[in-house]
């Protein structure tokens, strides 16, 4: 039986610019950084010579943690349907949020740009305990889609 989600991971091409991109504009806290090497790292991710460089980062709210993995070898390819909401596979995080608005003007300041405005979702969609809720999407400096979520109670 599954317990929780312990992290998530996100290969990314710039270890630092990820760290300062999760911290300095989404506000994670850095907790660790670990270089991996060896044939145990070989043997999980089925590659040979596989050298890289993790930091993990927590939301201030906690767990889970998301890794972020830099493959120093081997290097790995940018996908760019990889990041169409369409796609097969894992497609997005949802980071929830208590001022929407604050952090819209956040993420412009550092240049990012939204896939749209945010979006309330019609009432009767989808009812959640939170209340009704608000979305936007955007990229991560890799293309990583992430989504910024707000509930309220009208």
């Amino acid at each position: 039986m599954i317990r929780a989600i312990d992290h998530i991971n996100i290969v990314v091409g710039d270890l630092e610019r990820s760290v300062k991109f999760y911290t300095e504009v989404l506000g994670f806290a850095k907790t660790k950084e670990a270089y991996l090497e060896g044939g145990w790292i070989d043997k999980i991710v089925g590659l040979r010579g596989v050298k890289g460089r993790v930091a993990y980062v927590v939301a201030p709210a906690g767990e889970p943690r998301i890794e972020l993995l830099c493959y120093v070898a081997p290097k790995g390819e940018t996908v760019s349907v990889n990041s169409r909401a369409n796609t097969l596979g894992l497609r997005h995080i949802a980071l929830r949020v208590d001022d929407l608005p604050a952090m819209i003007v956040r993420l412009r300041a550092a240049g990012v740009e939204l896939f749209s405005e945010p979006v309330r979702v019609p009432v009767g969609v989808v009812q959640h305990e939170e209340g009704e809720k608000t979305l936007a999407y955007f990229l991560d400096p890799d293309g990583v889609i992430l989504e910024l979520t707000q509930y309220a109670h009208p």
